[in-house]
């Protein structure tokens, strides 16, 4: 069995890629970064580091790596006799990565099973994204031969994977927990063999739990963090203020899902308690600058922050929590973070309302414009 997973970073090898070793893949690594593609050509193993209650070393020792710029035919091949592809690029470059998985596919051999191709980003339904980019490149004509080739199904993934040190290379250290669930509807009966997943009917609530839960929840510690001064993410949450804020804001989402996708209250309330635990993990250095990077991103509208305030809004409740955290997301002021600086130009250059608009794609009408605008407003007053 061979997988490729395009992303050979930190969370490719420490999450994703390690699964499939374990589940029994060949691991083929595409990346464009040529450092890390020569180091993990040159070693014949890595090791994963889980840090938790109990620590413990993983290796990883069958993989192979692709330099996808300059080795794209080489790729392309590969694809075309893989039986799984994932991605952990980030949801941005996904339409990067369409056109070569395009390419693979018009080498397929009919004979073989249909590609299982799943993108594994913090997004909501980031294959149907990966989908709607790769028949972008496929000419009409051959569009049905190709979809008798592939199987695209939406996953939810979640482990957090901090900044790394450089004397650590290609090891990496993660947190214990992960959690990967995969839509099973799509393969219609032939679920790919991977024991570290879980396969289920219905995705939606775990995506949105996850993302609602965990990313909105360490992006608020993030952003919080930073105008209290912290540094890393484990200080942060040693500060009262940040504390309670993001207490606050999971409360609200949490109320959010549990009234959209039935879920138990206690349930999402231990499962809410259990991610400020492995926020708090002191064997995870992450820092709030690292977590906080990409605010435009994380500020527009279907997002952790806009996408669940927008919801609760429309329900008639102001998200008092989850604006606060938008206000201290908008404080975000990193140099070397290009979505920072150009969110510190934005809020000098639009009004409030444009920048509703533009940034968090609320329209006037929304019942979340208003709220928003006043947030914006008062971080652009004090600027």
């Amino acid at each position: 069995m061979k997988a490729i997973h395009f992303g050979a970073g930190n969370i490719g090898r420490g999450f994703v890629g390690l699964l499939l070793h374990d589940a029994g893949y060949e691991v083929v690594f595409a990346d464009v970064n040529v450092s890390l593609i020569d180091a993990l050509q040159a070693a014949g193993s890595y090791a994963v580091h889980e840090a938790g209650e109990v620590s413990t070393t993983r290796v990883v020792d069958t993989f192979r790596a692709i330099n996808s710029a300059t080795d794209e035919a080489v790729l392309i091949d590969e694809i075309a006799t893989a039986d799984i592809v994932t991605t952990a690029v980030g949801p941005t470059v996904l339409r990067f990565v369409a056109p070569v998985i395009a390419a693979g596919l018009g080498r397929r051999s009919a004979e073989l099973p249909p590609l299982a191709v799943m993108a594994c980003e913090n997004a909501i339904n980031a294959t149907d994204v990966l989908a709607e980019q790769l028949w972008a490149n496929v000419p009409e004509p051959e569009r049905a031969a190709v979809a008798e080739r592939v199987v695209f199904a939406n996953t939810a993934v979640d482990r957090i994977v901090p900044g790394q040190a450089e004397s650590d290379g290609i090891d990496v250290t993660v947190e214990a927990f992960y959690e990967w669930v995969i839509e099973q509807g799509a393969f219609n009966g032939a679920v790919p063999v991977i024991p570290g997943a879980t396969f289920v009917d219905n995705l939606a609530p775990y995506i949105e739990r996850k993302l609602f839960t965990v990313n909105t929840g360490h992006a608020t510690v993030a952003y919080l963090g930073g105008v209290a001064g912290a540094s890393k993410i484990s200080d942060a949450l040693l500060v009262p203020a940040v504390l309670d804020g993001v207490r606050a804001v999971l409360e609200e989402t949490s109320a959010l899902l549990v009234a959209k996708h039935g879920l138990d209250v206690d349930a999402q309330r231990a499962y809410r308690e259990k991610i400020l635990v492995r926020f708090a993990n002191p064997s995870l250095p992450d820092t709030v600058e690292r977590v906080g990077r990409q605010p435009l991103r994380k500020l527009s509208r279907h997002e952790r922050f806009i996408g669940p305030a927008a919801e609760i809004a429309e329900h008639g409740t102001r998200p008092v929590a989850l604006l606060a955290a938008v206000e201290a997301a908008l404080r975000f002021d990193v140099a070397d973070d290009e979505q920072s600086a150009l969110l510190q130009r934005m809020l000098r250059a639009e009004t409030a309302e444009s920048f509703t608009a533009s940034v968090c794609g609320l329209d006037a009408a929304h019942p979340l414009f208003a709220d928003v605008v006043l947030v914006v407003a008062a971080v652009q007053k004090a600027l």
